[in-house]
Order: structure tokens, then sequence, then C-alpha cells
């Protein structure tokens, strides 16, 4: 990826970025090694999305990040042609990540693409936020952690406004699914980070609206629970992909995939059939 500025003098050097935020936040983790940043308003070309341009943009709405899946807000870069945005730290996300404080015994590589879902339906999840991992992740090939860009901003330690203590995040093993988060007051699978001086608890998956945009916009995520229908769909569309999967082991190949062809073309004629 380049900037419009900088596409005839590439660096390949690491180099440390600065911002408003480290100030606030000494604990903020940067990126070890990242591209020239673009100037603000000026466009990047990233591998990506090739067929267009991305320009800096900073708007007050939430959006969906064209590269991790995920919620953000305020600051990313943006398609003017079709609705491709990303987050800045998916935008600049390095190769490598090396002696990361969540993952310091083995590095991290980057991948664009995700791992493929378990029977297309449950996708692998976060190490540290507990959530899918739809796109953009930093994954370790020694052994299976993995991690959301955003994830890989947080560190052990952080300030979490207006929270007057230093939060520590837990070690994965005395993570407690029974505790509620302080922030959102709900019980949910992920890392907690916790103070000792008056036993707050904060889920890391809440801590990334620090970087992602969300607390300095102070847009609120939208619920992610599903309804009762959503429930009781997704539960039935589990249950008919597992009965047709055993069906096909049950009588091979050969009549498993006539079977299937023999539905399709029953839905086929069905369709016509309402249309006429």
């Amino acid at each position: 990826m380049t900037t419009k500025s900088s596409m005839k003098s590439q660096t390949s050097l690491p180099m440390k970025r600065y911002s408003s935020s480290m100030a606030e936040n000494p604990h903020l983790i940067e990126f070890p090694t990242s591209p020239q940043p673009a100037a603000v308003g000026e466009e990047i070309t990233h591998y990506s999305h090739s067929k267009h341009p991305l320009t800096e943009v900073t708007l007050n709405e939430l959006f969906t990040c064209s590269g991790c899946k995920e919620y953000g807000a305020g600051k990313r870069f943006s398609c003017q042609e079709c609705e491709f945005q990303l987050h800045e730290f998916c935008a600049f996300a390095p190769p490598l990540l090396k002696n990361h404080q969540l993952h310091g015994q083995h590095q991290l590589v980057f991948h664009s693409k995700p791992k493929p879902a378990k029977a297309g339906i449950s996708w692998p999840r976060c190490n540290i936020c507990g959530k899918s991992t739809k796109g953009f992740a930093f994954r370790c090939r020694a052994c299976s952690f993995q991690m959301h860009p955003c994830c890989a901003m947080l560190s052990t330690e952080i300030n979490f406004p207006p929270h007057p203590h230093l939060l520590r995040l837990l070690p994965p093993l005395s993570t407690n699914n029974d505790v509620a988060c302080g922030e959102c007051n709900k019980r949910r699978p992920g890392r907690m980070y916790h103070c000792t001086v008056c036993n707050y608890h904060l889920h890391a998956a809440c801590a990334k609206a620090l970087y992602n945009g969300l607390r300095e916009t102070g847009i609120p995520l939208p619920d992610p629970r599903p309804n009762a229908i959503e429930k009781a769909a997704r539960l039935a569309s589990q249950v008919v992909i597992e009965f047709i999967g055993g069906l096909i082991e049950g009588l091979g190949e050969g009549m498993g995939g006539a079977l299937i062809d023999n539905i399709a073309r029953g839905r086929c004629i069905s369709r016509r059939r309402m249309q006429e």
C-alpha cells in the first residue's frame, strides 16, 4: 500500500508512529512496523481493494470495516466509488508482529482472509476479545492463537477513562465468565482487565472502543443478541445441515450427491410453478 506522495520512494524501515492518543495513554501499543501513513485527506492504495484508491476521512457515524469485519467510527480510509472502508490500524497493519505483549512467545503473521467457518456456521474466535474472526487477523503458526487487528492495539495494562485506576489484563485461565463487566454490565467470554484497587472488571471487547473510534465519538455498539426468531431459524438450519451431512455420509457420496440434486431440482420446479 502506498501514498501518492511516496509512490516513488518506498522504505521498509520500521517506524514509530506518535499520536495524541499516545500522550493520553502511555500504555498504547502501536504496531512495531507500519508503512508510512498518509497525510490527512490524502489517498492510499491498498492491496485488498486495488481497483479504487482509499481516502482518509473522519465521520461521526458507525461503519463496518471491510477488512476485519468489525465496527468502527470516526477516522477511517474510505473508497469514494463504493462502500469499502478500513480502520486505520487495518489499513496499516504490518505483515508480522514480534514479541507482542499479548502473545510474546511466538511471532504473529497477518492474514487478510479468515479461517473457514466450521460447518459453514461457527467462525473461529479471537483469543483476546472472544468475538468471531471473519476477516483480517493476526495468527500464530506455532499454535492456534489469533487476534483481531484492533485487539493487537491493546496491551497488558491500559487506562480506561473515566475509571481512575490502571487496569491489568487477567491471564486467560483466570478469566471468569460469571464476572460482570463494569462498562457493559454483561457477562461474556473473552479476556478481561481487572483493577486491583476497587475490583473493577472490563471486557477486552469493551476496551477496544479506545481504538476503533467508538468511545471517542460516543457511538454505542448495536446489540449483538439475536431475537427468538433468529435463534430458532439458526438452530433449524444447523439441524438440517447436520442431518443432510449425516445422510450423505451414510448413503455414500454418489447417492448423497444424487439426493442433493433431486432436492435442488424439486426447488426449481416449485419456484417455476409459483411463478406460473
